[in-house]
């Protein structure tokens, strides 16, 4: 089988970063294959900037996020604001999926405050059903993702309830340099303090489970599940 590989599917480039980039720096350290799928630049989120020129910074700061973070980076181009369910845009994230052939998937939770996040976790989702189904899209069906997981994103809070804590204390100030390649979280776009609040985020996180600092993920209700042999 090779390299456990992971595969972080993100509505805009730096939502997978800032929100679970640090698990992302330890698995890659730790020997995974990591990559980054960006559904679009996230280029309209400029109040200065054209989203011409801002999509063009918004690619190389992704680009350069991702070298530092030791991740492979892809991008399926859509417009921002525009990611839309369709048959064409299933294929292409399914299709993405059997390329890389990843173990664990991560996607936004299914309910959100940006429709960009709602849609990339159903193309997330139904990607990965597509992508283990016969006579659907192009090249070598895939049935090897073994845990979806959702990213803990503030533009998705309804419904989310941490579930899986990973202790990222050791690597939380590799992410927090790899994460400011994005001028979004040097504190130069939006008034939205990004870096803090999700720094803030792991120390609390940290705390819940006892160690220095972490990044939570959500689960499926069903996939909640643990099998014992004794409750000693």
């Amino acid at each position: 089988m090779g390299r456990p590989r992971i595969l972080a599917i993100g509505a805009h480039a730096g939502d997978m970063e800032i929100s679970c980039g640090a698990v992302l720096i330890k698995q890659a350290h730790l020997g995974a294959e990591v990559h980054l799928l960006h559904l679009s630049l996230g280029e309209r989120g400029h109040p200065r900037k054209s989203p011409k020129d801002y999509g063009r910074q918004k690619e190389e700061e992704a680009s350069e996020c991702g070298r530092r973070m030791g991740v492979e980076v892809h991008f399926l181009g859509y417009p921002d604001g525009e990611v839309t369910d369709s048959r064409e845009a299933r294929l292409a994230v399914a299709q993405k999926i059997r390329e890389i052939r990843p173990q664990v998937v991560i996607a936004h939770w299914r309910a959100s405050l940006h429709p960009d996040h709602i849609v990339a976790h159903r193309l997330a989702d139904v990607g990965v059903l597509w992508a283990a189904l016969e006579d659907i899209g192009e090249g070598l069906v895939w049935r090897g993702v073994r845990s979806f997981l959702f990213a803990e994103n503030w533009e998705d809070p309804e419904g989310f309830e941490p579930y899986l804590y990973v202790d990222a204390t050791e690597f939380r100030e590799e992410w927090r340099e790899a994460v400011k390649a994005y001028e979004l979280f040097r504190g130069g776009v939006s008034s939205l303090p990004y870096l803090e609040y999700y720094d803030a985020l792991g120390k609390v996180r940290g705390a819940q489970v006892g160690v220095g600092w972490a990044q939570a993920f959500g689960a499926w209700p069903w996939a909640r599940r643990r099998r014992v042999e004794s409750l000693i």
